[in-house]
């Protein structure tokens, strides 16, 4: 049987290592093609696949009788992909350069998310027949939607791209999905990763971004290892499938939902940690301004790939698992692992006091920051304690599912539809005729009168708007006055008469 050639992007990620062990455990089926920065940390991490052979910096190398080829180089680089794409049937994409480091870092999460995909389709379209034959997997993520709270916290494909403020991942993940969908790629997919659960979170996410997240957010979880299996079945799915050329949503189902703060209270009692009423303020948690939510759709992608497997019990289980072992080691170390409410108590207050601390830029005047995370310092200064007039959870409240401005139900779009789109999100379309085909690029023009091109599939079905109300920057009050569409989600936790604008340097006040 001939193998085929699979280029795995972002291997030492978490959904991306998940991956490469999918392919490793089918080696039989795929040669595997890698592209890493030659660091200490990776190549300690591919170690058991390198047969012993040094890796002495950038170049290309083959392992495993040619089974495994190892480009080291890095992904901003065009002549890496070029030479990691060389030959290559099908490219896995989940490379991304994630918060909270890149929204202190916009210009790496520029040239890691946006630009290196686009280098990526270039590098694709250049093989032979690229177009036609390499398949390419892409991961964008939940974060596209931005802020999600009930009762609009059932999110579909379709739903606008909302990027909240100072979530430069985010906005870096846009232009990224936005570059594979009008590829000119044939057998192309963007799969939104939600929030991937790894069984070290409690220990590998001690930074401030953790009470950025309002505890009544929706989260559907997914497990790295079934982030990874998906991705990897996807390579399965027959070229003729209807699967290709569209974009999903990627969770684990209805068996992964939860609260932010069931999942905090949960996770909290499962370590032994104590009361989270003792160990947090309430105020010190967001009220608005982030991102992930139920997927009304995740079904759909299942449906195709037949990747769940984890639930939350899971998930819970393996957390435990880990956290059990860390303890046993370090006491075999002779380093107990510290504990106690106090000592817990004391660090999250380390986190919540740190430039991207939310008690920090109340207790230092950080009125942006106050005013796209709460409203106002007002606001935040009248937050209840725990258990006294509480928002509404998502298990607790019906959803509303989006109006996305056209009828969805027809079998088959017509230039009607589109228009009666595009005057939904305030705009209007421009080109007179289509011939039906989503992929065809058209012409629009946005609210503001500034004309743009875009594909039937980026818009309608892909929630992709105008470039020109895209963030950053965030003049998101602005456009919600004149995208109803928008308007939507946007005066779900805002505000009609709120006018603000934040800058693209504005993450420049914690860096």
């Amino acid at each position: 049987m001939v193998r085929e050639k699979v280029l795995l992007t972002g291997a030492s990620g978490s959904m991306g290592f998940a991956a490469f062990e999918e392919l490793w455990r089918r080696r039989d089926r795929f040669d595997i093609v890698l592209l890493l920065r030659p660091s200490a940390k990776n190549v300690a991490m591919f170690a058991p696949c390198l047969e012993g052979r040094r890796v002495d910096g950038p170049g290309t190398a083959h392992y495993h009788d040619g089974s495994l080829k190892i480009v080291w180089g890095d992904a901003v680089n065009h002549e890496d992909i070029r030479a990691a794409c060389a030959g290559v049937d099908a490219v896995l994409n989940p490379m991304a350069f994630i918060a909270p480091a890149a929204d202190h870092d916009p210009a790496t999460a520029e040239a890691v998310n946006a630009v290196a995909v686009q280098s990526l389709v270039k590098a694709i379209r250049a093989e032979p027949d690229g177009a036609e034959r390499i398949r390419l997997l892409h991961v964008g993520s939940v974060a596209q939607y931005g802020d999600r709270l009930p009762p609009r916290h059932m999110i579909r494909t379709g739903d606008p791209m909302q990027p909240s403020v100072f979530d430069f991942y985010a906005t870096t993940k846009i232009r990224g999905e936005r570059a594979v969908i009008e590829s000119g790629i044939r057998h192309w997919a963007s799969l939104r990763q939600t929030f991937i659960t790894i069984p070290s979170f409690l220990t590998d996410l001690l930074d401030p971004i953790t009470f950025h997240l309002p505890i009544n957010t929706a989260i559907e979880m997914n497990t790295k290892y079934d982030a990874g299996r998906g991705l990897v079945n996807a390579l399965d799915v027959p070229r003729d499938s209807d699967f290709w050329g569209r974009v999903y949503n990627m969770a684990g189902g209805p068996a992964c939902r939860v609260s932010a703060l069931g999942y905090m209270k949960t996770l909290f009692e499962l370590t032994g940690a104590g009361d989270y009423r003792r160990l947090f303020e309430r105020r010190w948690f967001a009220t608005r301004n982030f991102h992930c939510g139920w997927f009304a759709d995740s079904h759909v992608l299942n449906g195709y790939l037949q990747f769940w497997r984890d639930d939350n019990a899971a998930h819970y289980e393996q957390v435990r698992q880990y956290m059990s072992k860390l303890a046993a080691d370090m006491q075999a170390a002779g380093t107990p692992m510290p504990g106690g409410e106090d000592f817990i108590r004391a660090t999250l207050e380390q986190m919540v006091d740190a430039r991207t601390g939310t008690r920090f830029w109340r207790n230092n005047g950080y009125e942006a920051r106050l005013r796209a995370f709460f409203g106002s310092a007002a606001s935040y200064d009248a937050i209840p304690d725990w258990d006294v007039d509480m928002p509404p959870m998502p298990q607790d409240v019906a959803p509303r599912l989006l109006d996305h401005g056209y009828d969805e139900s027809k079998p088959r779009l017509e230039t009607y539809d589109l228009r009666q789109a595009a005057e939904f999100r305030g705009g209007r379309l421009l080109s007179p005729d289509w011939d039906g085909n989503g992929s065809t690029v058209l012409e629009w023009q946005d609210a503001e009168g500034r004309q743009f091109s875009a594909s039937p599939n980026l818009v309608l079905k892909a929630g992709h708007w105008s470039p020109h109300e895209a963030a950053p920057p965030w003049d998101f009050d602005r456009v919600a006055r004149r995208n109803p569409f928008f308007a939507q989600v946007w005066h779900n936790t805002h505000a009609p008469d709120e006018d603000n604008f934040y800058p693209p340097d504005c993450y420049l006040d914690v860096v």
